[in-house]
């Protein structure tokens, strides 16, 4: 059975199963029909399926007679980047973001950098039918460049970011633990916090491309990583995963700061320093909204995904916004996830700070999110949903993205999958056995509903 799994954030398989040469051009040439022509720019992650999959896109959009401009091994948020200041006409980054290593994939970006919107995706998907090829002849192929600064580039648009006083974060001389996933953050995160004036203890950012452990930088994940942080006595540990995109932090205590508190954390910084609207996706802690009040601001709600999250935030020119699972956007610097920039903002914040990252945590709103899931077989989650919905009409309820619920004392956000037959289930609520007992509460009544189905 394939693995390949199509949608807006792009084309995703595992490598001689789903992810095959012949996928891979017939995706990329529908995109290159889509773009048009002009000039792509093309990074990849460190994986080492990477190269193969490069030399398959950059030959295809090269016959179809565009230019691309290489990056080499660089993370996600570089390509997004380099695209929006190359005034590119599109980009693809190659990376399966934290699947496995057997796993990749193509992120397609349009002439703004971003995640292709649901419309745009549409309309490339309907290239897929054109019955001509559009391959060019030998003289009118497109050429490639090597862009050899991108990274250095992005380095140092973080570290003059308007609200970075980098002489402050120098002074405080930050200890880090830098943990890559030997992924695309071995190129780019020592180098970055050395430029913040860190002293950096480098755990798994070998280059070689192949994860030592599951690479999503959850916390059962990160146990060899926070038991380093503890016994390496630094101030704070920075873990990404393999396209660089979401930011994981380790307290000085060798504890997880907590993914939700890196946005939260993220916007109170930003926030106190300029005013303006916040805009997180509906599974994302409720900390945001109580920072966002304690500076007059508002929170909005986007669908998951990081292109929904970017739509609303144009719309309403959101000043910072983002994703609770590490994912800061701060379109001071482009429209999307970017792990540097997330580390320049936490950096400055802990500059600011009179005390450790631990204590620092405690400074923000206190709450415990619960991320479940659960089998629902041959069910329609739909109809499951619509249950939901009926039985709790009369609450605050959300239906943009599957279901979201907010009590006065907690929420819930049932979504279903559109890979595998589940429904996930995000509750939070003060304390860990309040957001427990909610999800137990909220699993039963599911059951109870397939049951009477």
């Amino acid at each position: 059975m394939s693995t390949l799994m199509v949608s807006v954030s792009g084309i995703r398989g595992i490598v001689g199963d789903g992810l095959d040469p012949h996928t891979i051009v017939k995706y990329t040439s529908a995109y290159a029909d889509f773009i048009g022509g002009g000039k792509i720019v093309i990074g990849r992650d460190a994986r080492i399926s990477g190269e193969m999959v490069n030399n398959l896109v950059t030959g295809t959009l090269v016959a179809k007679g565009l230019d691309v401009i290489s990056l080499g091994i660089c993370p996600t948020p570089t390509v997004q980047f380099t695209v929006k200041e190359l005034n590119a006409d599109g980009g693809i980054a190659i990376s399966a973001s934290h699947n496995p290593n057997e796993w990749n994939a193509l992120k397609l970006l349009n002439s703004t950098g971003q995640f292709m919107t649901p419309d745009e995706n549409k309309r490339m998907l309907n290239m897929l039918n054109y019955e001509s090829s559009g391959f060019k002849p030998w003289n009118k192929v497109g050429k490639i460049t090597q862009f050899k600064e991108g990274i250095q580039n992005h380095i140092n648009a973080v570290i003059n970011m308007e609200h970075i006083d980098l002489n402050s974060i120098r002074n405080r001389k930050i200890k880090v633990l830098a943990d890559c996933v030997n992924g695309a953050g071995a190129y780019v995160i020592p180098d970055l916090l050395n430029e913040f004036g860190c002293k950096v203890v480098e755990l798994n950012c070998e280059k070689t491309g192949v994860f030592p452990r599951p690479p999503e930088p959850i916390p059962e994940n990160l146990n060899e990583t926070m038991k380093t942080v503890k016994d390496a006595d630094v101030d704070l540990g920075i873990v990404v995963d393999p396209d660089v995109d979401r930011l994981v932090l380790i307290t000085n205590e060798g504890e997880p700061f907590g993914e939700e508190n890196t946005i939260t954390q993220a916007i109170n910084f930003v926030l106190s320093q300029e005013k303006g609207n916040v805009v997180v996706n509906l599974s994302t802690t409720r900390a945001v909204d109580d920072i966002a009040r304690r500076f007059g601001c508002e929170t909005f709600r986007s669908p998951v995904g990081e292109a929904n999250v970017v739509i609303k935030m144009k719309e309403l020119n959101a000043v910072i916004g983002g994703e609770g699972s590490g994912g800061v956007i701060y379109p001071a610097l482009h429209y999307g996830r970017d792990a540097l920039v997330a580390i320049g903002l936490i950096l400055q914040s802990y500059a600011n700070f009179n005390g450790t990252i631990a204590e620092l945590k405690n400074t923000l709103p206190q709450y415990s999110i619960r991320k479940s899931k659960m089998e629902i077989a041959d069910i329609n989650p739909d109809n499951i949903i619509e249950s939901l919905i009926n039985k709790y009409s009369n609450e605050k309820i959300d239906t943009v993205d599957g279901l979201r619920i907010d009590f006065e004392d907690h929420w819930v956000h049932f979504r279903k999958s559109n890979t595998e037959p589940i429904l996930r289930i995000i509750t939070e609520a003060k304390t860990d056995k309040e957001a427990e007992r909610f999800a137990k509460k909220y699993q039963s009544e599911i059951a109870t509903i397939i049951k009477n189905s």
